[in-house]
Order: C-alpha cells, then sequence, then structure tokens
C-alpha cells in the first residue's frame, strides 16, 4: 500500500525553561538553565535538593479549579500543552471528522505525586480507608490522553505509551503510524510528567541516578562533560498536532515540517544501564533512517538523548559513530537536557519540538555547561557546546531511551526536502 504523508501543524510545550513554544525557544537558544532548588517539598534531606520544574505556572489560569482537582499534575500540564498545540494548528473542531482525529499521548510514570499523596495520607490515617474517589483516574497514565479527548471530542484512536524515558516518542511514531497508514487524519500526540516529588526523587537517588551538585544547581546537567555526576529531575509537557499532509494542505494550514521516520529497538542489556558498545542507540537510528528512506549523509543534526550520566553518555557517542561514519564530523549534536533537565517520559516530545524548531528558524540550540573533555568521547564531533550555532536543518533526528533498554528515535525534515 502507498503511505500517506504526516505533517506537523501545531506545537506546544510547556517547561522548566519556557511555559509556552516562544519562551522555550527563547530559552534554548540562550542556554538557559531550568535547574533550581525544590519547591514543591522540603528536600532538605535528600542527596539532589535541586531539579527543573515549571516556573510561574498557576494551573487556575488555564483550567477551572473544580476540573484541575481531578488531576494529578501530569495531567493538568498535557492539558495546557496540548490545548496551545491546537489553537496553534488552527483546527476548526466544528468542521473536522471527529472519528478520525485522536490522541496517542506518552508518560513514563503518570500521576506519580497522587499515588504518593494517597498512601501517606492512609498511613497516617492510622489505616482508616478513605481514599479520594478520583484517586484511581488521577493516578493512571493513561488518563491525559482521556482528558484531551473529551476536551476536543476526539473519537478516533487513543491510547497511551509507556516507555520509560523513550514514552513521547513512541506515541509520536505511533500517531504517525496511525496516519499514513490511514486509520486517521489528524492526531494529538506528545507526553507530560511531574515525577519531581519526594518518591521520584527519593527514588531516583536510591539509584544513584541523579546529580547531587547541589551547590551549582544550574550548571549540574553537564551532558558528554568528563565531571558530569547524573541527571536533572524535570518534569513538563509538549504536544504535537500530526496531520495528512493533504488534509493540512486543503484546509491551509500552516505546516512546520514533515514526518520521516520512526525507529524503535531493544537493547536487551540491563534494566537501567546502556549497551556498553551502544548497540541499541546504534540500531535505533538506523532502524529510523531505513524508515524515512534517507542515508545517513542527509542529516543535520541529532538532538541526542544525552542526560549527563556517566554510561549513558559514552554509549551514545559511539553510536553516533557507528551510524554516520565520517559524517558524524559534518553534524551538529546536541543534548537539551542540558537547560531542561530530563523530562522522563515528556523528554522525547519536547526535543522533537527543538529540532522542529531548528528546522523552522535555522538555529541549533547548545550543549550547555561544558567544561572540561572526557577522554572516552571524541572531542572532534561538535556537541554545540556552550552557544548556539546558526544552520540550515533539512533533516533532523531526535533520540530517546528509556529504563528497560527502549530506544525509540523519530527524524523530522523540511517539507520537499
Amino acid at each position: 500500500m502507498k503511505l500517506r504523508r504526516v505533517v506537523v501543524t501545531g506545537l506546544g510545550a510547556l517547561t522548566p525553561i519556557g511555559n509556552n513554544i516562544q519562551e522555550y525557544w527563547n530559552g534554548l537558544i540562550n542556554g538557559v538553565s531550568g535547574a533550581a532548588p525544590i519547591t514543591h517539598f522540603d528536600a532538605t534531606n535528600f542527596k539532589t535538593q535541586f531539579a527543573c520544574e515549571v516556573k510561574n505556572f498557576n494551573v487556575e489560569d488555564f483550567i477551572d479549579r473544580k476540573e484541575a482537582r481531578k488531576m494529578d499534575r501530569y495531567a493538568q500540564l498535557a492539558m495546557v500543552s496540548a490545548d496551545e498545540a491546537v489553537v496553534d494548528s488552527k483546527l476548526d473542531l466544528d468542521n473536522i471528522d471527529k472519528d478520525r482525529a485522536g490522541v496517542i499521548w506518552g508518560s513514563g510514570i503518570g500521576g506519580l505525586e497522587t499515588f504518593q499523596n494517597e498512601v501517606t495520607d492512609f498511613t497516617n490515617g492510622n489505616g482508616t480507608p478513605r481514599f479520594n474517589p478520583f484517586f484511581i483516574p488521577k493516578m493512571i497514565a493513561d488518563i491525559a490522553g482521556g482528558h484531551i479527548s473529551i476536551k476536543y471530542g476526539l473519537r478516533g484512536p487513543n491510547f497511551t505509551t509507556v516507555s520509560a524515558c523513550a514514552s513521547s516518542t513512541n506515541a509520536i511514531i505511533d500517531a504517525f503510524n496511525y496516519i499514513r497508514l490511514g486509520m486517521a487524519d489528524i492526531m494529538v500526540t506528545g507526553g507530560s510528567e511531574a515525577a519531581v516529588t519526594i518518591a521520584g526523587v527519593g527514588g531516583f537517588n536510591a539509584m544513584h541516578a541523579l546529580s547531587t551538585r547541589n551547590d551549582s544547581p544550574e550548571t549540574a546537567s553537564r551532558p558528554m562533560d568528563k565531571d558530569r555526576d547524573g541527571f536533572v529531575l524535570g518534569e513538563g509537557a509538549g504536544a504535537l498536532v500530526l496531520e495528512e499532509y493533504e488534509h493540512a494542505i486543503a484546509r491551509g494550514a500552516k505546516i512546520y515540517c514533515e514526518i520521516g521516520g520512526g525507529g524503535m529497538s531493544a537493547d536487551a542489556h540491563h534494566l537501567t544501564a546502556p549497551h556498553p558498545d551502544g548497540l541499541g542507540a546504534t540500531n535505533v537510528m538506523k532502524n529510523c533512517l531505513r524508515d524515512a528512506g534517507l542515508e545517513p549523509t542527509d542529516v543535520d543534526v541529532v538532538n541526542l538523548h544525552g542526560t549527563s550520566t556517566p554510561l549513558g553518555d559514552i554509549a551514545e557517542s559511539k553510536a553516533i559513530q557507528n551510524v554516520f561514519g565520517d559524517h558524524a564530523y559534518s553534524m551538529n549534536l546536541n543534548s537539551t537536557k542540558s537547560m531542561t533537565g530530563h523530562l522522563l517520559g515528556a523528554a522525547g516530545v519536547i526535543e522533537a519540538i527543538s529540532v522542529i524548531l531548528s528546522i523552522e528558524h535555522g538555529i541549533v540550540p547548545p550543549t550547555i555547561n561544558h567544561f572540561t573533555d572526557d577522554d572516552q568521547i571524541d572531542a572532534k564531533l561538535n556537541f554545540t557546546f556552550n552557544k548556539a550555532q546558526k544552520r540550515e536543518v533539512k533533516v533532523g533526528m531526535s533520540n530517546t531511551f528509556g529504563f528497560g533498554g527502549h530506544n525509540a528515535c523519530v527524524l523530522v525534515k523540511k517539507l520537499d526536502s
């Protein structure tokens, strides 16, 4: 069968460095760090006392208070970013076939704060089972997509992808496939996460996964730097409106870019550590290029998973060289996690948005906080250290790798590139 073309017609973002697309982009190209001491709870006794929180956000500015109380923070963030994307797309919701418009969302954890608080309240209540009647629908990881579909009346495919830090990239790939296979015309897709909680920080601290650079939070996320000591936990959401090309053209939509392809793979190696030779990362990028029908030399930029972990950054740099060979030295590589922190299940979508905006504006955001080269990472690779670089971007890729060895990569390209 002939596959249909899929384009991006709407963007939305709610991040630690900007509460909408324009603020987010300004933060990216100016190298702004979103890391600061934690305000969501008292982190005094934790090994890590900072995170990349969404700032100056009052949910009641966007969602009625009564409705907001029925949602975990991760779903609230999802609703706000999805609304920005839908508004940006200028869809006429009264004149689309809502049976062919759906939502595929991603979240690695879902309502962690709700789960934490309900169990804590039960324990502090001497075992009396007085649970909030919205406990379950607030906590489950699929509910954000449900809320989005209810708000806009979208009756097409609707589900949530859960693949740890690859979740929202998997969501984008699934939404892309549903449209190109002819099962939908419009999809709202993306992801959200709100794990800056007692349980989230405590759990990642127990794994020794987080940076403990409490004296300098703003420089703690330092991908590819010799002195990196773990990732910085972030929260937020991002959303895309994907649309079948002819459908978008017929209504005169603004088209940001085309989705070229998606790749998936598994490390099949370890619960939390990457394959040391970057095998899964290599395979996922090759799969993505194959799906897009492009060669490695066609790629201008790769937004790296680049979490600032000792093992992960080395494995990914090896994979880049495995896939791109000599062309690796001609590309821009960057890790926007150096600014946003790691949004877990929402990381993939906000990083894909970064690549889309690079295509739109001809600028590649930096990897900030580089101070010292790591002799295990090829210093000749252009990691776009510390300052944004102007470059025409026709083709870009975004990598996401999750605990359990889940890898996903999405390729976006300038229309007709």
